[in-house]
């Protein structure tokens, strides 16, 4: 892990630089760690879907149960519980693939061999969401035609006079602001989370291994020490992060579905 180190092999504090990588698998530059990791994310989130709906049986084993557990904590507590029972169904593999696919990336900020959070680079976040974006887009206009766009900007009851204001207003916030926000948050925690632990863990390890001092000593281990309860912070971060993104795309298809928007 290079992080820490400066050009000419001095240490030097956790900065952005950090988050950059430059391809180095053969191919161009895109192809970098953040990209091998959304693909590899990709096909673990396929492959374990996969197993997990083979050989299903009546009275699940402890794995089918686990999945089982996994997979209605979406469908129930999120689909059908914003969406509601007649809208949820078409939705849920979405949702579901959605949350896992982002709970992966998230957890591999904190695996001892990739220790790097896809999101926190916003390129990633912005291409989850243009994808919902896109979904709750489609989906209001599926439901109630063009109309969709004139209930998006425009509520029902508004009197005339009012329409230069409310209509910017609606438009910022239902197709700009929405967005804009989705992919901030996730990218922002994911981003500050892993700098968080690149300070404690960097800094410690420099102060116990080569600051001078007893105190510098005591203080690098204190650090080193503590890197573990951010690592515990970090873990509830990444799921609850991936459970807010999740929550909130439900939430945007629920209001491109409801007759008043």
């Amino acid at each position: 892990m290079e992080t820490g180190h400066g050009e000419e092999g001095g240490w030097h504090t956790p900065s952005l630089e950090d988050f950059e990588f430059v391809g180095g698998f053969g191919g161009p530059d895109w192809v970098n760690k953040p990209f091998i990791q959304a693909v590899l994310a990709a096909v673990i989130v396929i492959v374990l879907w996969l197993l997990a709906s083979r050989r299903l049986k009546v009275v699940p084993g402890k794995l089918q149960f686990l999945n089982e557990y996994f997979y209605n904590f979406i469908r129930n507590g999120v689909a059908l519980e914003v969406l509601g029972q007649h809208d949820f169904r078409r939705y849920v593999p979405y949702l579901v693939g959605l949350f896992s696919f982002i709970w992966v990336n998230n957890l591999m900020g904190l695996f001892p061999l990739l220790m790097f959070p896809t999101f926190s680079n916003i390129g990633y976040a912005w291409g989850l969401v243009f994808l919902t974006y896109v979904i709750y887009n489609v989906a209001g206009v599926a439901r109630h035609g063009m109309k969709y766009f004139k209930n998006s900007l425009l509520p029902a009851g508004v009197p005339w006079p009012l329409w230069f204001v409310i209509i910017p207003i609606e438009f910022l916030s239902n197709f700009v602001i929405r967005p804009l926000t989705l992919g901030l948050r996730l990218f922002g925690n994911l981003l500050a989370g892993h700098l968080v632990v690149l300070v404690f863990v960097t800094g410690g390890a420099y102060l116990l291994f080569q600051a001078d001092g007893a105190v510098n000593k005591v203080a690098g281990g204190a650090s080193l020490i503590f890197s573990f309860a951010i690592f515990a912070l970090e873990l509830l971060v990444s799921s609850l992060q991936a459970y807010i993104f999740t929550v909130l795309t439900a939430q945007y298809v629920a209001s491109s579905l409801a007759e008043d928007h």
